[in-house]
């Protein structure tokens, strides 16, 4: 008798653990629509934006919708994105990995915006520096979050 209540007491500990082990949102991807906010070494926003990034099949990103929110005379129009994601490691269902993205300007042209970092769950994370033109050079640090 005392073994078969040790026994039910350890599956009712195992069943209790797994259902807070799998309760919570889950994604094995960086697909969806992120926020941005990018930060200069002093900690004030520089730049902010809005995008929508979608995985492929070969690390690459496809990134689409994208939107600065902050005016910006380094972008002013016709901006082309591009990105990728390399899985790094995936705990109880969530992404993590390292992310690269590169933002070009198309008017006026000549202006480069990389961002490197870590992605964890819906959390982006890392540096950021921009080169181009004389008053359009920077770095700092970054922070995207999925919406």
């Amino acid at each position: 008798m005392k073994m078969n209540l040790a026994v039910i007491a350890m599956l009712a500990l195992g069943l209790t653990l797994f259902g807070c082990s799998t309760s919570g949102t889950k994604t094995s991807n960086v697909n969806g629509n992120w926020t941005a906010s990018l930060t200069d070494t002093h900690g004030a926003q520089v730049l902010a934006f809005n995008t929508t990034i979608t995985e492929s099949s070969n690390s690459s990103l496809s990134v689409s919708n994208f939107s600065f929110s902050t005016n910006s005379a380094c972008f002013v129009s016709g901006e082309t994105e591009s990105g990728t994601f390399a899985l790094g490691g995936n705990f109880n269902g969530n992404v993590a990995g390292k992310f690269g993205m590169n933002v070009v300007s198309g008017s006026p042209g000549g202006n480069n915006l990389t961002l490197t970092g870590t992605v964890t769950g819906n959390t982006i994370t890392g540096m950021w520096s921009l080169t181009g033109s004389p008053s359009c050079t920077g770095n700092g640090t970054f922070t995207m979050t999925r919406m």
